[in-house]
């Protein structure tokens, strides 16, 4: 089951793509974090919806929204599905402890050792304010992350 709207998010720290750690308790006070969870880099899905982040960035950023990508994928992966995509914030490797992550946030699938498409934006305070999962090869609806991300605003 996911973490659900209202608690507090599961704090964590995993290395981005250029192998430093990044832990999400360090935006407290300071930034929202829209966590994204997705199965795999290099697929057709994680693509198009990443492509799509990063196309968007500066709504988020200028919401003062910090975007973190998640999945089980190895940091020299994530590299090279950086450079390749020109992504401009943190792709996360879950992958050892295996999607311990994915685990402590309800998104991760242990049939086929992958996150679900989780998406969760924690507040400055550390609460989870917005809760989206999506089953695998099921697309997101980008639109009611950035309504939620509005809903801080009011």
């Amino acid at each position: 089951m996911a973490v659900e709207v209202g608690s507090e998010a599961p704090d964590f720290t995993l290395k981005d793509y250029n192998r430093q750690p990044v832990t999400l308790s360090s935006f407290r006070g300071a930034k929202n974090v829209l966590v994204v969870f997705y199965p795999f880099a290099f697929s057709g899905t994680c693509r198009g919806e990443l492509c799509q982040v990063r196309d968007e960035l500066s709504a988020y950023e200028d919401e003062n929204v910090q975007v973190l990508g998640v999945s089980v994928d190895s940091p020299f992966a994530l590299k090279a599905w950086a450079d390749q995509e020109g992504y401009r914030f943190p792709l996360l490797s879950d992958f050892w402890p295996h999607g311990a992550v994915a685990q402590s946030y309800g998104v991760f699938n242990e049939a086929s050792g992958m996150a679900l498409r989780g998406t969760f934006l924690v507040d400055v305070s550390g609460v989870v304010r917005f809760v989206q999962v999506n089953g695998p090869g099921e697309a997101r609806d980008q639109e009611a992350w950035k309504r939620a991300v509005a809903s801080l605003r009011a």
